[in-house]
């Protein structure tokens, strides 16, 4: 077996292990919330009876292990459990929101990892023309601005005092998927794409900056090569592993960040599910939105990972050497 394939074996590993640790507290966390999980879901109707038989039902009156394992065995096989406000299966209340929330995120992510990586390289191609000064100033106002301020700062723009264009809530119906109405994704996807942008780009200029100045691209340049071919295939090359990092994190934090953003927009996502289960100690719909946050988060970063291995060339060669 190749060094190389041993890597991505090893982070493979590693990611199942950290997942496993990351469910662990995710478990101990939801025991740790205040108040009593039955009571509070029956409301005014919480009898002693009721609770009694609202807490067998849930499984509550059971150790901790042996609840952890039986939700642990139940996700490993696609079950997430049922929710305790809906009383129908966690899997069906989030089917849709899932979709919803993969779609601002594919969508944030198309958009904004293109224009950063572009703008990126345009800064460091121009360091210390007007250009650079104008794109690394921009970047740091909008790097400075937390998601909510920038979404209301577009509500304001767009939707409500200046231009009016463009709702400033999602207005789908009932049942109505969110892609039906196009224009009410406009607002929750700039917002998300502004804050991903200023860190690519500024990572994306200081690691191909670094690069223009190595000794290999100098003499690239000497042998008198075109700045197009030494910037693709001499600089480049050695700026994917460290800016897909940063990528990977930027896209890694939308999976959390999207709930202040589903929350701001009203938008049917997992991020306004986990505000409504967390106001209604649905304890399930908690731990399974968390873990599928953090499952998230995980393979972005292995797959960041596999990309930077596979594109540093330093790597490539060593394994070729190693397996010659």
């Amino acid at each position: 077996m190749s060094p190389l394939v041993r890597m991505i074996l090893r982070r493979l590993a590693l990611s199942v292990l950290i997942l496993l640790v990351v469910s662990v507290l995710i478990f101990a966390a939801t025991l740790l919330l205040p108040g009593d999980p039955a009571r509070a879901i029956l409301g005014q109707q919480a009898t002693p009876e009721r609770v009694a038989a609202l807490t067998a039902q849930l499984g509550l009156d059971r150790p901790a292990p042996e609840r952890y394992l039986t939700w642990l065995g139940g996700v490993l096989t696609g079950d997430l459990g049922f929710s305790a406000a809906t009383g129908g299966p966690v899997s069906e209340l989030l089917g849709g929101r899932i979709g919803a929330s993969a779609l601002l995120l594919v969508l944030t992510a198309v958009i904004s990892t293109p224009i950063a990586l572009a703008l990126g390289a345009r800064a460091a191609v121009r360091r210390g023309t007007r250009t650079d000064s104008a794109l690394s100033g921009a970047s740091l106002v909008l790097a400075a601005l937390p998601e909510f301020v920038i979404g209301v700062l577009l509500v304001v723009l767009f939707a409500t005092s200046v231009l009016q264009v463009l709702p400033s809530v999602t207005i789908a119906r009932p049942g109505e998927p969110v892609w039906a109405r196009p224009e009410q994704l406009v607002l929750p996807v700039v917002t998300l794409a502004l804050v991903v942008i200023p860190y690519v780009v500024r990572m994306t200029r200081a690691t191909l900056s670094e690069t223009l100045d190595a000794g290999y691209v100098e003499m690239a340049r000497l042998k008198g090569l075109p700045e197009r071919t030494v910037l693709f295939r001499h600089a480049v090359p050695h700026t994917i592993g460290p800016v897909a990092q940063v990528i990977a994190l930027q896209l890694a934090w939308l999976a959390g960040g999207v709930v202040v953003v589903e929350f701001l927009f009203r938008y049917p996502g997992i991020g306004q599910a986990l505000i409504d289960a967390v106001a209604n100690r649905d304890v399930q719909v908690v731990q399974a939105i968390t873990l599928i946050i953090a499952a998230f988060y995980v393979v972005v970063n292995l797959a960041a990972d596999v990309a930077g291995i596979l594109a540093d060339p330093r790597i490539r060669h060593s394994s070729t050497g190693g397996g010659s």
